[in-house]
């Protein structure tokens, strides 16, 4: 285990790389299930992690030394439960800040919470919520982003990488600091009760406003997203009507 710091004011102040872990969101959690004190914007980075989790399950397949694969944790006690997706795009927003620098336009987010260059997904997130009452007491927020591998496994025809995309090389920590300075403005202006989040999480949103193909009720079928709602369902706009969906109610 070895320690370094970032400059700013929280987020990175306290980073611990790992040689070697199966999942980051499961090592913070760990640790927090002890009650041993971490300080607000923690973040754990897995040189290696053999057991990345993604939504509901799913798996995030990373090789070792080429990508960024961490989790930070935050404290947001000022947060009711039910707005906990606000959390969520605000972090979304922040790896679109960082990625739009390198990429411009090509970046987008795709709801709810993965981040796309051109129509292929770089990274993904998983935010796991530890609740005292009302309030989220901790925020553990797993992010995987593909930075210099260009080899994936045959099935996964949708991913990517910065250097598939853009064509050249990145340094691993210079891209974490970024991020980590991203999520700290976000998340301070989700802290100062900021609208900016939310106008900008729909600005990015990827598909929105375009008629495309999705699958919901088992077929596939045409439809264009208008938005989100405040406990992040998808509106879509379908011929039948506007219709709201959950996480793995649909596919694009």
């Amino acid at each position: 285990m070895q320690n370094n710091t970032f400059s700013g004011l929280f987020v990175g102040q306290n980073l611990i790389t790992l040689k070697e872990v199966d999942s980051t969101n499961t090592f913070l959690k760990d640790v927090l299930s002890k009650s041993t004190p971490l300080l607000d914007g923690t973040v754990i980075l897995a040189e290696k992690q053999f057991a990345g989790r993604g939504q509901t399950n799913n798996t995030w397949i990373s090789e070792p030394g080429k990508n960024l694969t961490f989790s930070i944790l935050l404290n947001p006690s000022f947060m009711e439960v039910e707005r906990q997706f606000e959390l969520n795009k605000a972090i979304s927003l922040a790896l679109n800040d960082v990625l739009s620098k390198y990429a411009g336009n090509d970046a987008s987010i795709k709801w709810p919470n993965d981040s796309y260059l051109g129509n292929k997904k770089v990274a993904g997130m998983l935010i796991e919520n530890i609740i005292l009452g009302n309030k989220i007491r901790h925020a553990i927020i797993g992010i995987g982003l593909n930075i210099n591998q260009t080899n994936f496994p045959a099935h996964l025809k949708n991913v990517t990488s910065m250097k598939l995309f853009l064509q050249r090389d990145y340094d691993l920590m210079l891209l974490l600091g970024e991020i980590c300075s991203a999520v700290e403005a976000r998340y301070l202006q989700l802290k100062a009760a900021s609208r900016e989040n939310d106008l900008g999480y729909l600005n990015k949103l990827y598909l929105r406003d375009e008629w495309a193909l999705f699958k919901f009720d088992n077929k596939i079928q045409s439809g264009r997203i208008t938005g989100v709602s405040e406990i992040g369902r998808l509106q879509l706009e379908t011929p039948d009507g506007i219709r709201q969906f959950d996480n793995k109610e649909i596919e694009f």
